[in-house]
């Protein structure tokens, strides 16, 4: 049975001799499952998918199978789930693979010392302290100290050589622990607190958006920020302001960022949602109010109607530090019924990123225009500059993304436009949305403006408008090839009409789902700007029964935007 990992603990009643030297346990968030001891005990490391046996031999020996695998190893997270299972034999086991990592130097591969898997190892060995001590010998303790000490004066001196983003701030945040749960480390304490607040008032934006513009950073950084909060207090140590402010910013967008399923709405990289770790960080929300509407500092706006959630991408690409991972999304929206998601973006699979990251990054897999069958935004191609810069950052993308909201008598108008395609081909996209008042209406309208010195090319079919549907939906298109009906998993209907245009239904794929990628349909308008440069389309929630529905022969309502 899977559950939390127990909190923060004095380690005095452990080794109350040695309480000058390791004197706190952090908390641990992330979700233990007590199930998985016994795989570990018997020789099986099951990450990311892999599966590697030992048989007999060190695990740290082994080839690993793929990057991720080795990552989730290295990091030791898998610690929690023998302290999970409370036995003599996990605290046996678990000290054994903590001794043979920490004697053998042979084992010391180049992933071993990337900065944020020693940061996530050096938070491991903290916070699971208490398993790997108790019922132990002053020997082994030593050895342990020296270890960790070595662990951490490795992770001091790669602070110069860190990726920017979230791996900047999980050094940070390791070093902040370190320096805590050790014994006579003032001076460390306050140079570790200084350079983490630093670092977080800078990319932690004012709405609480991390400046990757990714939301899965929130989930990842909250899980160490708070037990983080709650070190300093055992400590009887005031944290710093700027690590409270950045809690308080960041929790909101947790609830921002959901759909009535409980999960995040997939955008410049996120994948599954981890929605055991989301209910935990949940739970330290004292606020539990509506979502915001508009976060224009991280640059996505959020309408609610009934039952019915609209999330959009408005903002501009990230910097080029951190936008490894960002997508070209922009003005792409994912819409949700109740518990039920309708239109999503393909997202970002959770493993085996690299086969996917191409397609996944680009605009064809989002829920929004592309021109010319291009992105709109351009990423670093050569693979030499990849592997210098640490992944393909965005180089060139949409810098001036408008958007304006505004209550009308019909429901809420978003109007929104980005010049990602300015540049290259001479127009201006700009989306129209209007929700209605009780959410089982949405009206929308793409258009492809020609700038006043356009040179738009002409061609047969120069974009395509999509909507990429959830795997759960299934989808039908109507006999009038203007229209496709959708049957949620509830049984509820929504229809999806253009009024001058011919609808197809594709082949598309939705990588965010927790057993890997799953095949799914996409709904898809193609057109040529310079005979129809707008194309207007609605979802509408239907009153009547799927077999009902199905009967229909061409009927279109009119959508009423004001425009």
């Amino acid at each position: 049975m899977a559950r939390a990992s127990s909190g923060s603990a004095a380690l005095s009643s452990i080794w109350p001799s040695r309480t000058d030297r390791l004197i706190i346990a952090p908390h641990d968030l992330r979700t233990a499952d007590a199930t998985r001891a016994a795989e570990i005990y018997a020789g099986r490391f099951v990450f990311a998918g892999k599966i590697v046996t030992c048989h007999g031999r060190s695990i740290f020996e082994l080839e690993p199978p793929s990057e991720d695998w080795e990552v989730a190893l290295l990091g030791f997270g898998w610690l929690r789930h023998l302290r999970a299972a409370d036995t003599a034999l996990t605290r046996a086991n678990a000290r054994a693979l903590v001794d043979d990592w920490l004697s053998n130097p042979n084992y010391k591969r180049p992933m071993a010392r990337r900065p944020d898997v020693l940061a996530r190892r050096v938070v491991s060995l903290l916070s699971q302290a208490p398993l790997v001590l108790g019922d132990t010998d002053g020997k082994f303790y030593r050895r342990y100290l020296r270890g960790l000490s070595r662990e951490i004066r490795y992770l001091r001196s790669a602070t110069i050589d860190i990726a920017d983003g979230v791996p900047r701030l999980q050094v940070l945040i390791a070093l902040c622990y370190a320096s805590l749960c050790l014994a006579n480390q003032a001076r460390h304490i306050r140079t570790a607190a200084r350079k983490l607040s630093e670092e977080l008032q800078r990319q932690i934006l004012p709405d609480g958006g991390h400046i990757s513009r990714n939301p899965g950073a929130l989930i990842e950084l909250l899980t160490d920020l708070l037990p983080l909060r709650q070190t300093f207090a055992a400590r009887n140590i005031a944290p710093p302001p700027a690590l409270l402010n950045a809690i308080d910013r960041m929790m909101p967008m947790l609830r921002f960022f959901r759909h009535g399923d409980g999960s995040f709405a997939l955008f410049n990289g996120m994948s599954s949602t981890p929605s055991d770790v989301l209910a935990t960080l949940l739970a330290y929300d004292d606020t539990h109010g509506v979502p915001m509407s508009n976060m224009s500092h991280t640059g996505f706006q959020r309408l609610d109607a009934g039952n019915t959630v609209l999330i959009i991408d408005t903002g501009p690409a990230p910097p080029p530090s951190v936008s490894q991972d960002a997508h070209a999304g922009c003005l792409s929206f994912e819409l949700s019924s109740g518990t039920s998601r309708l239109v999503t973006n393909c997202g970002m699979p959770s493993t085996g990123r690299d086969n996917w990251r191409s397609f996944a990054r680009g605009t064809a897999a989002h829920s929004t225009l592309t021109y010319h069958d291009t992105s709109s935004c351009q990423f670093v191609e050569f693979s030499a500059m990849k592997r210098l810069l640490q992944g393909a950052p965005i180089v060139s993308g949409p810098t001036e993304v408008e958007s304006y909201r505004e209550a009308v008598a019909n429901g809420v108008l978003l109007t929104a436009s980005h010049d990602g395609y300015l540049n290259r081909f001479g127009v201006i996209h700009r989306r129209t949305l209007m929700l209605a008042p009780d959410g089982t209406r949405l009206d929308g309208e793409d258009t492809l403006v020609l700038a006043s010195n356009g040179r738009s090319k002409v061609s047969e079919t120069d974009y395509a408008l999509r909507f990429h549907l959830h795997p759960a939906v299934k989808a039908s298109r109507l006999s009038d090839a203007r229209g496709v009906m959708l049957v949620l998993p509830n049984r509820d209907v929504w229809i999806f009409e253009a009024l001058d245009d011919r609808v197809d239904l594709e082949d598309s794929v939705f990588l965010a789902g927790n057993d890997g990628p799953r095949r799914t349909s996409q709904i898809v308008i193609r057109q040529e700007s310079h005979r129809a440069p707008s194309v207007r389309w609605s979802f509408v929630r239907s009153t009547a029964s799927p077999s009902a529905t199905s009967a229909r022969r061409g009927a279109r309502h009119e959508p009423e935007l004001p425009l």
